[in-house]
């Protein structure tokens, strides 16, 4: 792992809940741990990896945003934290991802998609997930997730729990959410 650096804490008022942030630079990338203390022995956690055609402009063809949504008004709730990944597109970036959307615009499905371009279906990597749970001192979380394999792939912590995000698909996202199911194995 690169070396990496971290900015101090700050304020986050949002609409849903006052949080605090931390921001994590490695190399290029700079994630973002937002959270709601107290954590509790057993903090919630959700892990969400950088969608922005979704998490900020509001894009139909996910779950992206109402996942993150979902998660910040739980953890708003009872304390806990988002770690923010900068991992656009399930790591591909944002160029490949929008030539894997017009892939799908082709009838080709996520998981297709990614094929055609040379990827794998998922090429996110969770070690700093790791890193900034033991900056904060947590070693047992509740993990928000659907992603078996997310389950699988965070490391040095013990995730006591996956907690499901229960989200309602649109006529944009059913074939897309289906195929997380089918064929990456998501708990949906």
């Amino acid at each position: 792992m690169k070396e990496i650096e971290i900015s101090q804490k700050a304020n986050l008022p949002t609409r849903f809940g006052d949080f605090k942030i931390v921001a994590f630079k490695e190399g290029e990338k700079e994630h973002l741990a937002i959270y709601k203390e107290p954590f509790g022995e057993t903090p919630l956690v959700r892990v969400h990896s950088e969608c922005l055609t979704g998490d900020a402009i509001g894009s139909l063809k996910c779950d992206c945003r109402d996942q993150l949504e979902y998660a910040l008004k739980a953890i708003e709730k009872e304390g806990g934290m988002v770690i923010y990944l900068r991992q656009e597109g399930r790591n591909i970036g944002l160029l490949n991802k929008v030539n894997a959307y017009a892939l799908q615009d082709k009838g080709y499905d996520t998981v297709e998609a990614n094929h055609q371009l040379g990827f794998a279906d998922d090429e996110r990597s969770y070690e700093m997930v790791e890193f900034i749970l033991k900056h904060f001192g947590i070693k047992k979380i509740r993990l928000l997730t659907n992603n078996p394999k997310k389950i699988e792939s965070i490391k040095g912590v013990e995730i006591t729990k996956r907690v499901p995000i229960v989200i309602e698909s649109n006529r944009y996202n059913e074939d897309y959410l289906k195929t997380k199911k089918e064929k990456m194995g998501h708990l949906l």
